[in-house]
């Protein structure tokens, strides 16, 4: 209930839109062209296969008023391509065309441009090209996202605390299974109807309409949500025997197969489904969310058995204290250090596929996220490093509490929790020779202990068998001055302090933990590095310092009309920049335009855009007074005008720093 509450309360304050894993790379028309003629239909490239919607294709016409299209299909044997026919007779101007598909890793993502038949129009009307994605339906939308990984996690890795671990009393973990099971029950509802909304970028409201449901449905990511939903059924059925009949009458088999196929259905539908190497991606992705669900559910697990067993205000004191504590937090030390070991290579893996580039770590969001995401899995293991020190004590404590001959440690029992010999306390805490006690005034038999070398050492003698009174306590061993109240030695702490200290250390554990989860639910929702570098023409420099250069390609779709714009901004920050403008051929050789034009604009602010007012310097086009008054992602359109005729437009994103 802790990691719920704490999840609800870093997404009430910090929860925002999910960012699209599919990048358009390219358009037929492209964006700006002027053509001579009214196209019969468009094209786009995606960096990945997606899905359609009824309407991922707007065609809106110079006058702001939507165009009647065909209906949008994959181009033959393409699935990353899609296209629309056009009507005939579509007339002179500017048209907007809007477009939002769904990502093969469930995504939905959207754009638009504009291109012009015979010649631009001398004004533009607006248009509403349609909602990027509803705010509510948004919110609830990473609400529920956000509940799935953390119910998944509370589950799996309770269950996983209980079979392998074999607490002394697993009572306590009924409450966290239950929990989780109903939160991932009530998160997987919530992402089945709000499917539909989230793809259209529509209200919840439209998740009530009766073909909403029927088309989430038809899709991949409905199907796998679907899935989920019924895997729950079983999982339920198990955990109710798991919880009434105790692990030794619940087949770990039967959880790990149920915990594989729940974990199956997250990397059906996130990052590992799309991209290269999907299956060894797939199977990385299961592995990562099995140990994630293994080391962070069973710490949550740990920590609600260490509450029940540290109640007892006195320090020095282990009053109710199992000694088979001490066993299951060991057992539990040892899976969690496999489970760092599958998080560690997996981990690895994945950075590599959705990094793509070392320059990514720092250029992009996802790269970003992932180097937040190592620092809190560092401090993480640093807090883990505190636990396993503080379950050695634990496990040295408890052997002394009950190792036989000798008195349990501030009163425990002795092996096996039993009295009398073996460990057992005599009268006031005195302890007989060889483990057994005296009550009272009762005599026993005290036998005195022979010399080393034994009866047939010429040095041995005999002792007959004594009585000896105890009537008058033996003395009792003084711990040294300063040392802790009940501890035999400062190295040897009582198990009672031993269990307090590792209370607090899991309690550290715990906290980081939640972070790392919800920094990971994050990542699973933001481009990808690798995606990122596709879609962006932005790059440093070569050899320039505080510049960088973007390359904005342009097609005006006649012969030889097609090549690269290379745009050159120093230093690429606030203020006074200066620009150089490098036309290359379709051969990649320079080229030579008789225009050249540049304007910026950050669409964030709605400043823009900023016509950098170029002048033809003899091989390139350039200036030194382009003013940008703020950083952010600005917009840069380059316009190349090849003849007479033909010109073309591109445009890319470059960033502006402080």
């Amino acid at each position: 209930m802790m990691l719920g509450a704490v999840l609800l309360l870093l997404l009430l304050g910090g929860a925002g839109p999910a960012s699209a894993h599919a990048v358009m790379r390219s358009s037929d028309p492209a964006d700006g062209t002027v053509l001579n003629a009214a196209p019969a239909s468009i094209s786009l490239n995606f960096s990945e296969s997606v899905g359609l919607l009824d309407g991922s294709f707007r065609l809106f016409g110079p006058d702001g008023r939507r165009v009647h299209t065909g209906e949008a299909r994959h181009a033959p044997g393409h699935s990353d391509t899609a296209e629309v026919a056009f009507p005939a007779g579509l007339g002179q101007g500017t048209f907007t065309v809007a477009w939002r598909v769904v990502s093969a890793d469930s995504h939905p993502v959207s754009g638009a441009f504009t291109f012009s038949v015979g010649k631009p129009s001398p004004t533009s009307a607006a248009v509403d090209t349609g909602p990027d994605e509803n705010p509510a339906t948004g919110a609830l939308w990473d609400l529920a996202r956000y509940a799935a990984y953390g119910a998944a996690a509370l589950l799996i890795g309770t269950a996983a605390f209980v079979l392998l671990c074999r607490p002394p009393d697993p009572g306590p973990l009924r409450r966290p299974l239950a929990a989780g099971w109903w939160t991932l029950l009530a998160s997987t509802v919530v992402l089945l109807a709000l499917r539909a909304p989230y793809e259209t970028g529509a209200g919840p409201a439209s998740a009530l309409e009766p073909a909403a449901l029927a088309r989430t449905l038809t899709g991949r990511p409905g199907l796998v949500l679907l899935a989920r939903l019924t895997l729950l059924a079983p999982v339920a059925a198990y955990l109710v025997r798991l919880s009434r009949r105790g692990p030794s009458r619940a087949t770990p088999a039967t959880g790990a197969a149920l915990a594989l196929a729940l974990a199956l259905t997250w990397a059906a539908s996130e990052h590992a489904s799309a991209g290269i190497q999907v299956p060894s991606a797939m199977a990385s992705s299961v592995l990562h969310l099995l140990a994630m669900a293994v080391w962070l559910g069973g710490l949550t697990a740990l920590l609600t058995i260490l509450q029940r067993a540290t109640t007892d205000p006195d320090p020095g004191s282990s009053a109710g204290y199992d000694p088979r504590l001490a066993a299951t937090v060991a057992r539990f030390s040892r899976i969690a250090f496999l489970a760092v070991i599958v998080l560690v290579v997996t981990g690895v893996y994945q950075s590599w596929r959705g990094l793509g580039s070392w320059t990514a770590l720092s250029d992009t969001t996802y790269g970003r996220l992932l180097l937040a995401k190592l620092a809190a899995v560092v401090l993480l293991l640093a807090a883990a490093g505190g636990s396993r020190r503080w379950t050695a004590r634990l496990a040295t404590a408890a052997g002394r509490a009950g190792s036989p001959g000798s008195a349990g440690t501030d009163g425990n029992p002795g092996t096996n929790g039993n009295p009398g010999t073996n460990g057992s306390p005599g009268t006031n805490g005195s302890l007989g020779t060889n483990g057994t006690t005296g009550t009272g005034s009762e005599a026993v038999q005290e036998r005195t202990p022979e010399p080393v070398g034994g009866p047939s050492h010429p040095t041995a003698r005999t002792t007959a068998p004594q009585t000896v009174s105890t009537s008058t306590p033996l003395p009792v061993p003084v711990p040294p001055a300063g040392a802790p109240a009940g501890t035999s030695s400062p190295r040897s702490p009582a198990p009672g302090r031993c269990l307090r200290a590792l209370r607090r250390s899991v309690l550290a554990e715990v906290a980081v933990a939640v972070a790392v989860l919800v920094i990971s639910t994050v990542l699973s929702g933001t481009l990808p590095g690798r995606a990122a570098a596709g879609g962006a023409g932005t790059a440093p420099a070569a050899g320039i310092p505080g510049a960088s250069v973007t390359m904005i390609p342009f097609d005006t779709g006649t012969p030889g009309g097609r090549g690269t714009v290379q745009i050159t901004l120093q230093p690429g920050r606030v203020g006074q920049n200066a620009v150089e403008a490098v036309v290359f051929g379709p051969d990649g050789g320079l080229s030579t335009v008789p225009e050249l034009r540049l304007s910026l604009s950050l669409p964030a602010e709605e400043i823009g855009p900023i016509d950098a007012r170029l002048t033809d310097q003899g091989g390139y086009w350039g200036t030194d007074s382009l003013d940008l008054p703020i950083p952010g992602a600005w917009t840069a359109k380059a316009t190349v005008r090849v003849s007479e005729l033909d010109q073309a437009s591109g445009s890319r994103t470059v960033r502006i720093l402080r």
